[in-house]
């Protein structure tokens, strides 16, 4: 398929406040991601020594960061990195920890300036909640990449345990069945029973608060999810509704995750 075909496929269309670009493929979904968040980092960077952006995990982000790591001349240096999320208990060598994961995806590809890692580890969490809390006030990003699970949680705020007026910015949360579920079909734990019960997290409202979020969900397991978040009420039943308020967010899909959209897809 010629590069002009691949362009004239791309669907774009909002819901409230929010911005919805569909993308044959997971690679060109992956591509347009990372272009958006360069385009991001290259204009904070031309007012910012330092620029706070947060990172996302998981299967959903490997395209967009494979993509974003191959993009020449961003200012790397200037970047102070966050996370969104990190199990609790699970050691840095697991295949699902997603510090492991960042370095292996991100840190270790570009000269990044600063990356604050969420050590789940540690044996006093209030601790990891109050010192990242202050890091991340400290850094007051202004770029979140996002991904959206399949109970419609945003970072590990599963239905249970959102909040949209949540007093806190980071804290520890138990993960839901659904939760735990996703994360054995994406072959990161061999049982459910082996996912870790409790995360720390970034809460909603600290997401809410950076400006800019850039949202990638790829692939048919998310299909259903998606079409929840775009008609349902707004409401923690189904967190990723709050997006719909957020005045500078885009989702970017794939054929795939977008196959229960038909209706508010233009045709090509």
């Amino acid at each position: 398929m010629s590069t002009q075909a691949r362009i004239d496929t791309i669907r774009r269309f909002k819901v409230g406040t929010m911005n919805v670009e569909v993308y044959p493929s997971r690679e060109s979904m992956g591509a347009a991601a990372a272009h958006a968040t360069a385009e991001a980092m290259k204009q904070l960077a031309l007012f910012q020594d330092v620029m706070g952006v947060i990172f996302a995990t998981g299967a959903s982000q490997l395209a967009t960061l494979d993509a974003l790591t191959k993009i020449d001349g961003l200012p790397w240096s200037k970047v102070s990195g966050f996370h969104l999320d990190e199990y609790v208990a699970l050691p840095i060598e697991h295949l699902a920890s997603f510090r492991g994961y960042l370095r292996k995806n991100l840190t270790d590809k570009v000269p990044i300036g600063k990356f604050n890692e969420v050590d789940g580890t540690a044996v006093d969490l209030d601790e990891v909640c109050r010192s990242y809390t202050e890091k991340l006030r400290a850094a007051n990003p202004q770029l979140c990449l996002l991904g959206i699970g399949e109970n419609g949680h945003l970072a590990f705020n599963d239905p249970p345990v959102a909040d949209f007026n949540d007093p806190l910015d980071v804290k520890v949360v138990k993960l839901d069945e659904a939760c735990r579920i996703q994360q054995t079909a994406e072959g990161w734990f061999k049982t459910a029973n082996d996912v870790p019960e409790r995360a720390v997290t970034l809460t909603i409202p600290t997401m809410l608060r950076v400006p800019k979020l850039i949202v990638s969900v790829p692939g048919t397991r998310k299909a259903s999810i998606m079409r929840r978040s775009l008609t349902e009420e707004i409401s923690t039943a189904c967190p990723a509704t709050i997006l719909r308020t957020h005045p500078d967010v885009t989702i970017y899909l794939d054929n795939d995750s977008a196959s229960e959209l038909t209706d508010f897809l233009p045709s090509c």
